[in-house]
């Protein structure tokens, strides 16, 4: 009898293959179809819809077109609604299906969550249930993993190390730096306007830009101190990052798609290795110099961060090298970025309101004195109670972010809302800052007043000001931007009066940041 040999070898990877084949295809059905059906009909039985969900890009789609209808257009620049250029599609969405809906992210859930109450208790939790998203690899090269993004005992790890940097009193010895970098631009402008032709003291500036330069100087200097050169490298990395990592954010990202040799994450990779590289060396010189001198790590940013985090002790309460590189990274983008639009924002407010220019310059002189070559100082600055009116109305017109994201991390109950794992919660803060419900009929006029008796009756709902967040994720850094913005303000009031030029179109782009799309030229007039 003759014995037949057979090959069980392909045999078996084929076999395996189609097992692989079939689990795969079985979990991009859950994750794409099975899931999304389900959560739509949990969220429907509550009665809450939203836009229909579509295969694979979900209500991305819809968004994407609603964002392009509208991106030619232009304002009145008396008018204070950003919303039509910066969230259309939650704007649409919610006149058809309520305050609080849900859309698509990909084939992710996203409850939009236009309710003050349901928006405190995502921001106030310290359960950690409503975890930061993740942003991707593009911005996070561009702001770290910082204090932003991390959740749980990390985040609280980084914020004992980082608070001590942040604390007024330390905040008000940085004063004068401030007002230094503030008085150097302030004194090329002076120039201009005193050499223009036929006497008039007038010069026409482009303040967008120019406040970039100078609150990214006031950065380096108050972070990075005598390391300032090294800093502005940091910030022309970042600026170049900036575009790279917005591409990504409206997009749908495909799983490893960042480790694909494309033109744009080549050069993603090579600006952060940069910054890292150029932070590293900064930091690795102040711990030789401290080692060596044993004189403290200084009193910038960086070295009151190093200080705490030495003081720490080196073990599970302190920070490593990479992290305390996403901090810089961190605070860097956000103390420049950030300040310098709200200083943008409002020249434009003050520049189309001459009473309260005019208002805020005879408070200046009053509480830090008229002379142009003065530096404030942090006890003058505190006492400018108008000027904190304006820069809070600023935020709630213009704030930096319009829209504030968070997963939910276990199964929830939002407001009496049952909210599946997963979920994304979206908190529409432009559109917040504008309900009349909460802000009164003039939601959509410039009135600092209604901050005369503090940032938390300024609306029918305590906490309604959502420009540095709430609870206990707001931002570590605001005062820091708020001091730096009432020390350029009040140095430009004392110098100049100025208008909007007439050059300038209202037309705010929400550019990871919102920004005037086409800058703001200024017309500054010298006063005597």
């Amino acid at each position: 009898m003759a014995i037949v040999e057979t090959s069980t070898g392909p045999a078996v990877a084929v076999a395996v293959a189609v097992v692989l084949v079939s689990m795969w295809l079985w979990t991009t059905l859950l994750q794409l179809v099975w899931r999304p059906y389900a959560v739509g009909r949990a969220f429907g039985r509550q009665g809450i819809s939203g836009p229909a969900y579509r295969f694979y890009v979900g209500s991305d789609g819809e968004a994407n077109a609603m964002r392009a209808a509208t991106r030619g257009d232009v304002l009145d620049r008396r008018c204070h609604d950003v919303v039509p250029r910066v969230l259309p599609h939650y704007r649409a969405w919610m006149s058809r299906y309520g305050k609080v809906l849900v859309s698509w992210s990909g084939a992710t859930a996203a409850l939009c969550v236009g309710d003050y109450g349901m928006v405190k208790q995502i921001l106030s939790d310290r359960t950690g249930l409503y975890g930061k998203p993740d942003p991707g690899a593009s911005i996070l090269a561009l702001i770290g993993k910082g204090l932003i993004f991390i959740d749980g005992d990390d985040w609280a790890r980084h914020r004992r190390v980082v608070h001590p940097a942040f604390t007024m009193d330390k905040l008000k010895m940085m004063t004068k730096t401030m007002a230094e970098c503030a008085r150097e631009v302030i004194r090329a402008w002076e120039a201009r306007a005193a050499a223009a032709s036929a006497g008039e003291r007038r010069v026409q500036v482009e303040v967008g830009q120019q406040f970039q330069e100078l609150t990214a100087d006031v950065i380096s200097h108050t972070a990075f101190g005598s390391s300032y050169r090294e800093g502005k490298e940091v910030f022309l990395a970042q600026r170049e990052l900036q575009p790279i990592a917005i591409s990504t954010i409206n997009s749908v990202r495909l799983p490893g798609s960042q480790y694909i040799p494309t033109k744009t994450n080549i050069r993603r990779r090579q600006l952060e290795k940069k910054v890292r590289g150029t932070l590293m060396a900064i930091i690795r010189e102040r711990q030789a110099a401290a080692a060596k001198e044993g004189s403290g790590y200084g009193n910038d940013l960086l070295g009151l961060m190093l200080e705490a985090n030495a003081a720490a002790g080196g073990g599970p309460r302190s920070m490593t090298m990479d992290e305390i590189i996403d901090e810089c990274k961190t605070f860097f983008f956000a103390g420049h970025d950030t300040t310098s639009h709200l200083l943008t924002w409002a020249m434009f407010l003050l520049g189309t309101n001459p009473d309260w220019q005019e208002r805020l310059r005879e408070e200046v002189v009053r509480e830090c004195g008229g002379d142009g070559d003065a530096l404030p100082d942090g006890d003058g600055l505190s006492k400018l109670k108008l000027m904190t009116m304006v820069l809070y109305e600023t935020l709630r017109l213009y704030g930096p972010v319009s829209l504030m994201v968070r997963t939910a991390t276990a199964d929830a109950d939002l407001g009496g809302v049952r909210v599946p794992k997963g979920t994304m919660t979206m908190i529409p803060v432009a559109i917040l800052h504008r309900d009349v419900d909460f802000w009164g009929a003039d939601a959509g006029e410039f009135n600092p007043l209604r901050f005369r008796d503090g940032v938390n009756k300024a609306a029918t709902h305590a906490g309604a000001l959502l420009a540095f967040s709430l609870g206990p994720r707001s931002c570590i850094g605001q005062d820091f931007g708020l001091l730096e913005a009432k020390t350029t303000l009040a140095m430009i009031l004392r110098c100049f009066a100025f208008e909007v030029s007439p050059e300038y179109v209202h037309a705010p782009l929400d550019f990871l940041t919102l920004q005037p799309q086409c800058g703001l030229p200024v017309v500054l007039k010298l006063l005597d």
